[in-house]
């Protein structure tokens, strides 16, 4: 057969199809579970797939990828008309693209890797009524043997056309680089005619700073450990309209230019964000093991060095044969922003943590081992964990030891609560009800003493929360108390006073009311009921201010409609009868005032909640 034979495209199908909105994606996909030598119909169009030999994998091309086949094509009875492999040479083409029969595009997209099967195409989805003369008849229903050698899958990544990549070589594993992470990579841009513009043997950036274009940036991120992609950038990912002037070694760019770059990511260093605000963020120089990393209490081993942005190192332990320095988790011995990011590593892990002053030494001079830290520095430490010691958690302990452990977290929390460290408090507390808040396998006694702790824990940590201006919690944490406890004074004069804080007058009142009716002499809460008091007064002030800006506002539009009531004192109503205009004024002004009286009674207690969750958002 003639080497030239390229598979053309019936155009009366295609015109067919574009005018019907067929798209091949829209075909249902075939069963995918085949024996060898069994035949079924594939889609909706007629053709049949028999599998001649299994493919590996799972994995299939997709509209795109540019596939490598041999097959065999021939008539029913039996005649050949084309052979790849008479002429020695795969055949590549890109898949759902129409550069070959729709059949062919419907069969292939349902191979794997290595798949050897026979497609049966009838006429409309091959060479229609015209056929391809002189090799294949009118109406002709054509036999395919095809073995899918392999393909490379084309990407749009950003689907707007900008950016094509096609795989060369797949990568490891499955994780992609992110916005904060650093990659390291090797790249060739070359222009359509094969002209170099810019190429590097291996060069380090972070992905959100991007390098050479933004096409680099947006490839990395989705490009594995390893891989190699060709990709195809147009103007609007390169240098646009404007170009890019020949500098040192690299080229330069005409306007509006489409280039190619050859891309391998060589390997990338992670960073993720300590701290919700990325004021402390730890880079991975090394992975570390497993999946376990220490938790709050935990007794870690470290070697570090901490360095100042110059270089200068202001402490240094673990190194030169020296023991590991050990510290616990949360406890407060080392900075904030080393413990936090040191909670999140893995053992034998190396890192680079960046931490600004608020996690590290603040804004005041801080001596340290080797030199002093100035005010408002940010630091940078390399640190290895070398081992880590868990503390205890609450489903390996027995009953008791949960009871224990709970009333040393309680005690933990009152040391930090009167050293007006709040939210180290908060911690505590909530730490002490976790061990013991499921007590179904308590004993009746060790029941009463989880209750207790419970109580008190919810308590103080109400507290801190009034503290931390954290009302809405302050008055979830009275209230679960008040669920084991209904007549807990405590509990109601601290729901009072969030209550007050969120400006929800009538629910603060109900429960100091309570309160007193429990303890009519506890001073706190009469103290409290004064500040509501003098709290409603106000709020009663600002509601008459309100509403007798409303009626002002009334009366002006009553005596502005006055004058004109005088040039037309008569009306018409519904039922055709004149009616005098004053009339009708007083029935719409009693109306008016009736309707006015109603909504008063509700923005009255409406005012109060819209406070409320004013207060809310703003904390």
């Amino acid at each position: 057969m003639d080497e030239d034979f390229e598979f053309p495209v019936d155009t009366k199908n295609v015109a067919a199809e574009e005018e019907m909105g067929m798209d091949m994606d829209d075909l249902p996909e075939p069963d995918p579970i085949m024996k060898v030598d069994e035949e079924k119909e594939i889609g909706k169009n007629g053709i049949k797939k028999k599998l001649l030999k299994e493919g590996e994998g799972w994995e299939k091309p997709n509209k795109g990828d540019e596939v490598e086949v041999h097959y065999v094509g021939t008539l029913l009875d039996g005649t050949q008309f084309d052979s790849s492999r008479d002429r020695g040479t795969p055949f590549k083409f890109k898949l759902g693209e129409g550069k070959v029969i729709t059949g062919w595009d419907e069969g292939i997209k349902t191979m794997k890797k290595g798949e050897k099967s026979l497609f049966t195409i009838p006429p409309e989805m091959a060479y229609g009524e015209s056929g391809s003369p002189p090799t294949i008849p009118l109406n002709a229903t054509l036999q395919f043997e095809v073995e899918l050698l392999s393909w490379n899958s084309v990407k749009d990544i950003c689907k707007d056309g900008g950016i094509f990549k096609k795989i060369l070589v797949e990568g490891e594993g499955w994780q992609n680089p992110k916005d904060l992470d650093e990659v390291f990579v090797k790249y060739e841009a070359r222009l359509e005619d094969g002209t170099l513009v810019s190429k590097s043997d291996g060069v380090e950036f972070p992905v959100k700073d991007g390098y050479f274009c933004p096409a680099l940036a947006k490839a990395v991120k989705t490009m594995k450990k390893g891989e190699k992609v060709l990709l195809t950038v147009k103007p609007q990912y390169a240098f646009g309209d404007t170009g890019k002037a020949a500098s040192g070694d690299e080229g330069g760019i005409p306007p509006n230019a489409t280039f190619q770059i050859n891309l391998e990511l060589i390997s990338w260093k992670i960073v993720s964000e300590v701290t919700n605000d990325k004021k402390v963020l730890k880079r991975i120089l090394k992975e570390g093991e497993g999946y376990d990393r220490p938790n709050d209490g935990a007794l870690v081993k470290v070697k570090l060095m901490g360095k100042l942005q110059a270089g200068t190192v202001f402490v240094k332990k673990g190194h030169d044969e020296e023991e590991p320095f050990e510290f616990k988790i949360d406890e407060e011995q080392v900075i904030d922003g080393l413990d936090r990011a040191v909670k999140k590593m893995k053992k034998r892990e190396v890192a680079l943590i960046t931490i600004q002053p608020e996690y590290a030494f603040g804004s005041s001079d801080a001596p340290q081992e080797l030199a002093v830290v100035p005010g408002n520095s940010t630091v940078y430490y390399e640190v290895e964990l070398v081992s880590f010691e868990k503390e205890k958690e609450s489903w390996d302990m027995n009953t008791q030891e949960k009871i224990e452990a709970a009333g040393k977290k309680k005690e933990q929390g009152n040391v930090l609560f009167k050293s007006g460290k709040y939210v180290r408090a908060s911690k505590r507390y909530e730490k002490a009800v976790g061990f013991i808040e499921y007590d179904s396998s308590f004993s009746d006694d060790e029941k009463q003493q989880a209750k207790l702790l419970k109580v008190s824990c919810n308590l103080n940590n109400a507290a801190c929360k009034l503290k931390l201006k954290e009302y809405q919690e302050a008055a979830k944490l009275c209230t679960k108390v008040l669920e084991i406890d209904s007549k807990n004074v405590k509990a109601l004069y601290r729901r009072a006073q969030a209550y007050i804080q969120l400006v929800d007058l009538e629910l603060a009142e109900f429960d100091i009311k309570k309160a007193l009716e429990i303890d009519p002499d506890n001073r706190d809460v009469k103290l409290e009921y004064k500040v509501l008091k003098e709290k409603i007064r106000e709020y009663n002030k600002k509601d008459a201010q309100f509403y007798g800006s409303i009626f002002a506002k009334m009366s002006k539009l009553e005596q502005s409609g006055g004058a004109k009531n005088m040039a037309t004192p008569m009306a018409i109503d519904s039922g055709g009868k004149l009616r005098t205009i004053s009339s009708v004024r007083a029935k719409a002004n009693s109306c008016w005032a009736a309707m006015v009286m109603a909504v008063m009674a509700g923005c009255r207690r409406m005012s109060t909640r819209l406070a409320s969750t004013k207060v809310a958002e703003a904390h």
